[in-house]
This record gives C-alpha cells, structure tokens and sequence, in this order.
C-alpha cells in the first residue's frame, strides 16, 4: 500500500516538473514566427543558448546571454523595453523569462514558439 502512495507522489511530482517546463506561464506570451519577427526590432532579442550554439547561427540583432549565465547578468536587461526571448526549442526561454520576471518584475516577456531550430529568417553566424 505504501508503495503505491509513494508511486502516486513521484508521479505527481514529475507531472508538475514536466508541465511546468512545457506549459507557458501567464506573464510569458508565446509568439510564432511571423509575429516574433515583426516585433523584436523594436524589443530587447535575447538568445539564452550558450555560446557554442549562439556562434552556430542567431537571429540577426540577438544578444546572446546564455541561461547558465543569466542570474549573473541579469542587470543587462533593461527593463523599459520589452524582452524577445529564444533558444534552441522553447524550454530554455521559458526558464528565461521565469528568472527575468523574479528579478526584474518584467511583465513585457515574450518567447519564440518551437524555438531556433525551427525558424526561417536571416540568421548571422560567427566564425
């Protein structure tokens, strides 16, 4: 019987774990292409990746500061504009911007949907 509890709570436990790296927060809006390309000129275009992915191809204009740096350089986002987020599939992005909203109390945060490797504009690479 007591196994079957402790199942039923790991369980619990990893459903929460999963949903929250999948599921968009509220105060994070979740762009497709079209719309994230006619709005991060004018916005903050961050790419979370690190610089080994960032120096294999980046949307033109993104700066890239990778999530494993974040919390250390987390006073390089301004916050009077908004933040256009990235990374290779989505997921990274959202940690992102849960960070950012923690603390920096941003609420202009937005993420591109299904991330770099799904996107069709200019891109830079460095050598």
């Amino acid at each position: 019987m007591i196994t079957w509890i402790l199942w039923g709570v790991l369980l619990g436990i990893l459903a929460f774990m999963l949903g929250r790296r999948l599921v968009s927060p509220k105060y994070l809006t979740e762009l497709d292409q079209e719309e994230f390309r006619s709005g991060y000129r004018k916005a903050q275009l961050i790419d979370v990746r690190e610089p080994k992915e960032y120096n294999g191809g980046h949307i033109l204009g993104a700066r890239n500061i990778p999530l494993s740096q974040l919390k250390h350089r987390i006073t390089e986002i301004r916050t009077d504009q908004p933040v256009y987020l990235y990374c290779q599939s989505g997921s990274r992005s959202r940690q992102a911007a849960r960070t950012i909203r923690k603390q920096r109390d941003m609420k202009d945060l937005y993420h591109l949907k299904k991330g770099f490797r799904k996107w069709t504009g200019k891109i830079k690479k460095k050598n």
